[in-house]
């Protein structure tokens, strides 16, 4: 990748902010070093580093990544036989606490969601952690120079005999010098060190009568500082215990250095694991305070960034774009006023090409699509060098030649203001040469331009789109909105005239323009106040479409509680049927055995108990017949409709329901009626005729309506004077007419003319859902002139 091209696009600054987010020095070393892949596997591989970060944070939060130190050289001082030093056994500490800490945060995640985290999960297992080492470490070492008590019994008992030694030599002291033989001899009544020995300050004349070893004497020589003969044998005493005791911290030290080499190597393997941890969640937390998303890649170099916001530029002030190409075109040239976002376009672009190949999260929205380029070219801003001689047009050359010089097939090209800095014509000329020659070796081109020669050429060439950023004329100010397909209009004149200048000023200029120019300026502002008004209409059209499906959405809902009402109903009915019957047939079993018991007690009487018990069967069944036509089939009707007649509208009683007759009583009085999709044989007992509903107004409406249209509408409609559009709305209307009132057949005179409303008509008319035909009129019809529809 092109280093100019880093600078150019400020991925420094990408990269400082990525530094920030790393904990570690070794993290920050990494992230420093950080560069976009041309390899689209490895890019895969780094995005979903990122992406797995960034869940996690989510998750769980900041992992414990405090405390990773950069250990190589005590690794291998201890590995040759070193000593390490206490503050050096700390950072070894301080590393395996990490790790530690490490495989506890990911412990608490469940099972399954672990596998979300396959490369961070692995690289944690990997980790190795020595929970012994880590103890006897931080036992032992209690600051960077400071050994505790607890290192070792010996050390403990050598401590205790030296404060009992020093209290022993100050007791001893302080004795001397509160004494009234020594106190006129001394300089001061102090006991002070001098070489690790308690000395007195004793005047100088006074030496030859206290006994003792001077160890040093004052500046001035008026002091001298004596230890005591009564103490010397202490003060060796106490020197041979400090002895002692750096002896056996040297013991601890080297015993802990030793374990600490014994497993150098695995150390050393967890540490690389630590700061490619911690470079991770970098990108993870990075990510996170840009609001970014994980790009789709390919390698077709197709770009598709929605809502993409420049990464430097604050979240809520800065506006989101949305930029392509790549599919249907491969260059793509950018126009509108300076300060209108074309520069920040063109970064935006390039930065977030160069991030998402680095492994890092773009700031856009979700299913925006990168692709991954070998090679990316930038051109951008005003690099006039004193030094070199060389002017603005000079220095855009020079990088435009070593651009063209190197340039590859799967390359990104972005020029800025492209051909500016000499003579229009000339400019553009040269513009339109380098793109046509990037155009046909198939490279990725966005070019930003002032020239209008530039929009003729992407309205009139092959695989090359305009595209503007928009301009509020009123307000005077870029909205920053990039409109891909509609080339931007200069706006000159009526900013101009906005800003105050006098209007024969700007009439003259316009004179002064050519006149293609000016057409072309008025072709531009026409198709930018078409887009505004269909931008309003789909805005209208989405909101209704919402409100459709919104009441689709309740009528199914109330379908749906209709049906299962029913389904209950029918379901409760046919439960209180069986119960019904299964209580008369219990019945009649008793009855029966009833029977059969007086069969054999009573025989003379058989016949007569047989014949009650058959009134009584017979009495029970009536009633259970009864019970089910009262309570499952409702009520009988208090006078069942007579003469009724096919067709005429009866409520079925046992149903609660209504319907139409389909033939008359039978010699059973069974009517068969049609109860909305289903026919049923039903005893007109059950049956009443169902009273009149007065039609609604909407029925009544509806009629009205149709009655009307039925005696106004005529049989031909003539379109002729009227251009294609206002025919075809006539048309529209007409055809709702004639279908409404009933007809058949109508007449659509057109005329003959050039042949344009004719075509026009006819295309419009295939398809159309009210028509069943359409064909030229005959002889005698106006021929050519005319065409028939036959309506369905």
């Amino acid at each position: 990748m092109d280093n100019k091209t880093y600078k150019v696009l400020e991925y420094d600054k990408i990269v400082e902010m990525l530094v920030q987010k790393a904990e570690s020095q070794l993290g920050k070393e990494m992230a420093k070093a950080i560069k976009a892949s041309t390899d689209i596997k490895e890019v895969k591989y780094l995005q979903r580093e990122t992406k797995e970060a960034l869940g996690l944070l989510i998750k769980k939060g900041t992992p414990p990544l405090y405390g990773i130190y950069d250990i190589s050289h005590e690794l291998k001082m201890a590995e040759i036989g070193g000593v390490l030093g206490p503050s050096s056994l700390l950072k070894v500490s301080d590393s395996l606490r990490v790790t530690r800490s490490l495989k506890r945060y990911m412990k608490g995640i469940k099972d399954q969601s672990a596998l979300d985290y396959p490369i961070v999960q692995g690289l944690i297992d990997d980790l190795r952690t020595f929970k012994e080492i880590e103890d006897k470490i931080n036992n032992a070492i209690v600051g960077e120079n400071e050994i505790s008590d607890n290192a070792s019994p010996t050390l403990r008992n050598i401590r205790r005999q030296i404060i009992s030694k020093n209290d022993s030599i100050r007791d001893k002291l302080n004795s001397i010098t509160s004494s009234s033989k020594y106190k006129k001899y001394l300089q001061d009544s102090i006991v002070t060190v001098r070489e690790g020995r308690y000395v007195v300050p004793i005047k100088q004349e006074n030496k030859s009568y206290f006994p003792g070893i001077v160890h040093d004497q004052s500046s001035s020589g008026a002091t001298l500082f004596i230890e005591p003969m009564a103490v010397v044998e202490l003060n060796n005493e106490l020197r041979e215990l400090e002895i002692k005791e750096r002896e056996e911290i040297e013991r601890i030290l080297r015993e802990l250095s030793s374990l600490v080499a014994k497993e150098g190597e695995t150390i050393r393997n967890n540490q690389n694991i630590l700061q490619r941890l911690d470079f991770i969640f970098a990108k993870g937390k990075l990510a996170l305070d840009m609001k970014g998303t994980e790009p789709n890649l390919n390698e077709k170099g197709y770009i598709n960034i929605k809502q993409g916001r420049h990464p430097l530029l604050k979240v809520k002030e800065v506006v989101p774009i949305d930029i392509y190409i790549g599919n249907d075109f491969n260059t793509l040239v950018i126009t509108g006023p300076n300060t209108g976002g074309k520069t920040v376009t063109l970064k935006t672009v390039g930065l977030l090409t160069l991030m998402a190949q680095a492994g890092l999260h773009i700031p856009a929205d979700f299913d925006s699509e990168i692709g991954v380029f070998d090679q990316i070219f930038a051109d951008i801003g005003d690099e006039q060098s004193i030094e070199q001689s060389l002017s603005t047009f000079s220095s855009h050359m020079t990088n435009i030649v070593n651009i063209l010089e190197n340039v590859e097939y799967n390359s990104l090209v972005l020029f800025d203001e492209l051909g500016a800095g000499t003579d229009p014509t000339e400019g553009a000329a040269l513009a339109m040469s380098i793109l046509d020659h990037l155009l046909e070796r198939n490279i990725r081109t966005i070019a930003t331009t002032h020239y209008s020669q530039l929009k003729v050429y992407a309205l009139t060439t092959e695989r090359v789109k305009n595209a503007s950023v928009e301009f509020d004329v009123d307000s005077l100010r870029p909205t920053y909105r990039l409109l891909i397909g509609v080339p931007g209009k200069s706006n000159a004149f009526e900013i101009s005239k906005r800003l105050g200048l006098q209007d024969y000023i700007i009439d003259y200029a316009r004179t002064l323009v050519s006149k293609e120019n000016v057409e072309f300026e008025d072709v531009l502002q026409a198709i930018d106040k078409d887009r505004k008004i269909i931008e309003e209409n789909r805005f209208e059209a989405e909101k209704l479409r919402h409100e459709v499906e919104k009441l689709k959405e309740q009528l199914d809902q109330e379908k749906e509680k209709t049906q299962k009402s029913r389904e209950r109903i029918i379901l409760k009915a046919k439960e209180e049927a069986r119960s019904i019957l299964r209580i008369a047939k219990e019945e009649s079993d008793s009855i029966v055995s009833e029977l059969r018991q007086i069969s054999h007690e009573i025989e003379k009487d058989k016949n007569k108990k047989i014949h009650e018990s058959q009134e009584r069967l017979r009495s029970k069944l009536d009633d259970v017949e009864k019970s089910i036509s009262d309570d499952v089939l409702n009520v009988k009707s208090k006078e069942p409709p007579k003469n009724l007649k096919v067709g005429e509208t009866v409520e079925v009683l046992s149903l609660n329901q209504k319907g139409s007759v389909l033939e008359l009583p039978d010699e059973n009085g069974n009517v068969l009626v049609q109860v909305g999709i289903m026919k049923v044989n039903v005893h007109i007992s059950t049956l009443r005729r169902a009273e009149e509903e007065e039609l609604d107004k909407g029925q009544i409406s509806t009629k009205n309506i149709i009655r009307t249209k039925s005696a106004n509408v005529q049989n031909e409609i003539d379109l002729r004077g009227k251009n294609l559009d206002e025919a075809l709305l006539d048309l529209d209307k007409y055809i709702d007419d004639v279908y409404i009132a009933g007809l058949k057949e109508a007449y659509i005179i057109h005329g003959k003319g050039t042949g344009v409303l004719r075509s026009g008509v006819n295309s419009y008319l295939k398809g159309h859902r009210h028509i069943k035909s359409s064909r030229i009129g005959k002889y005698g019809e106006g021929g050519d002139g005319v065409t028939v529809i036959e309506l369905k």
